[in-house]
């Protein structure tokens, strides 16, 4: 159907009216995404594999150099398609039709309230999940990374509630991820009360569903301490998400390791361990705080360097609204260390990642009360569709360079073939600004009589009794970590 309601017919090889209709004749007709130079290199790989021969794409150019592709990553990435090298599962993707929207129109919580229940959605979405969770022997939990930026935040609270009610006692870890341009103030300040709700009522909404939360994204990237040694545009998604993905990936490391005794060490990797035991871990202590933080040091920095530039120290929060001098001796970590360097591009070995972290704790003000730490020896990876956000003074293997080459342009994976990376999760008090943020807008614009925002929570589906519920869950996390704050109950 066009724009003015043609009909045509499904039968015929080109779209062509039905005899029936009289009237003009619309067709809406958009361009195909044209491959980047990655993907078609990638494409012509495949080809070649397939018939033996060297079947090169008459679009590439014969001249055509990693330099080439490189470039063009950084000037034509517009979707993650353009730079993923990964071959899927037919089951492992799931594209919602029938939203007659683009992604900046789908950019509340409202928007996506009934799309999971429309038509076989839900089914078909916890069907696919369905089929991995069968494939697997034993299911140590669920790892989730969820957009809640928009509309895809209330189709999770719908898919999460699934698997709540399906694998009743299957722990989901979740991370709560935006990009920075999300995160723009409006100069309509009706605009900015809805996403102050939009903000409140998803967190409130998803936590119920998972045993650990971790919210990440900050406002800018390139103007945090994590880019010390990076050069990043925010306005690139394709250079924030390798920065997030990264973190992620290490983070997930004691997940994938060989489980040994809790005392054993293999020669590669230390401190394995499953979902369900970092979340509690965190969760379970003290407080029962089930909200994380994620701090990262990208590259980590040489083991063996003085006491001022020790890991630790480096590590800065990937989670916004953090607070950095706070203080709080119930905080538990789990570290994770991805291939440390001793000096230069020597790799530290486990003993020595253990010994030295060992000895930055001892020698830190102020100490957990608890910290697991996690490691293997092997580094990164810089692939080729990595983008170039490397400083100049980060070397071929991640080492920091004390004698950078002067006016050098970002480095990417030409010149970086790997680096050390470190990655904490963190239950502190350190996330109390950001809770209190969302349950202070929750009841300023939504709960209390007359709110500002009373019209549009009805418009979202959401009564008073609800809202007070979701008060109920943030003012319970905000007092979890603080019991001697002045939050009261809603029902109070």
């Amino acid at each position: 159907m066009s724009s003015h309601g043609t009909l045509y017919n499904q039968t015929s090889e080109s779209p062509s009216p039905v005899a029936t209709w009289k009237g003009s004749v619309s067709t809406q007709r958009s361009e195909s995404h044209k491959r980047n130079l990655f993907l078609q290199s990638l494409y012509e790989e495949e080809q070649k594999q397939k018939i033996g021969k060297d079947n090169r794409n008459a679009d590439l150019p014969d001249d055509i150099g990693d330099k080439d592709i490189v470039e063009s990553l950084e000037n034509d990435v517009q979707f993650w398609t353009d730079f993923s090298k990964a071959h899927y599962h037919p089951q492992s993707l799931y594209e919602i039709n029938g939203l007659w929207m683009d992604v900046e129109g789908f950019d509340n919580y409202g928007m996506g309230k009934d799309v999971f229940s429309e038509s076989f959605r839900g089914e078909e979405m916890t069907e696919r999940l369905r089929f991995f969770i069968e494939e697997c022997d034993h299911v140590q939990g669920i790892q989730c990374v969820v957009d809640d930026s928009g509309g895809f935040s209330s189709v999770a609270v719908d898919f999460l509630q699934n698997i709540a009610d399906e694998f009743t006692n299957t722990p989901v870890l979740l991370y709560t991820v935006r990009d920075p341009g999300s995160s723009m103030s409006s100069r309509s300040r009706k605009r900015n009360i809805s996403r102050d709700l939009h903000d409140a009522i998803s967190f409130a909404k998803l936590s119920p569903f998972c045993k650990l939360i971790v919210p990440v994204g900050l406002p800018s990237l390139s103007g945090s301490k994590v880019s010390t040694n990076l050069h990043v545009n925010d306005k690139k998604p394709f250079h924030s998400s390798s920065i997030y993905a990264a973190a992620l990936h290490t983070l997930s490391l004691p997940f994938r390791m060989d489980t040994l005794a809790p005392a054993a060490t293999s020669g590669s990797s230390l401190g394995a361990l499953d979902i369900n035991s970092i979340a509690q871990m965190l969760s379970g202590h003290l407080r029962q705080n089930m909200v994380a933080t994620l701090d990262a040091t990208m590259p980590a920095p040489a083991i063996g360097e003085p006491a001022q530039e020790q890991l630790l120290s480096k590590l800065q929060s990937l989670t916004p609204e953090t607070s950095e001098n706070m203080e709080d001796v119930h905080s538990v970590e789990t570290l994770v260390i991805h291939g440390a360097l001793k000096s230069g591009e020597q790799r530290a070995s486990l003993s020595e990642v253990q010994q030295a972290i060992s000895a930055a704790y001892e020698q830190a003000s102020l100490r957990p009360r608890f910290c697991n730490l996690s490691a293997v020896t092997c580094p990164l990876p810089i692939p080729l569709p990595f983008p170039s956000i490397f400083s100049e003074n980060v070397g071929c293997s991640g080492q920091l360079l004390s004698n950078p080459s002067p006016n050098s342009s970002s480095k990417g994976p030409l010149d970086v073939h790997s680096i050390p990376m470190a990655a904490r999760l963190r239950s502190s008090s350190a996330v109390l600004p950001f809770l209190s943020s969302r349950l202070e807008n929750l009841r300023k614009f939504g709960i209390q009589y007359g709110a500002i925002g009373g019209e549009l929570m009805n418009s979202w589906g959401f009564g008073k009794e609800e809202l007070e519920d979701m008060g109920e869950t943030l003012s319970n996390m905000v007092r979890n970590l603080d019991p001697y704050s002045d939050v009261t109950s809603d029902s109070d």
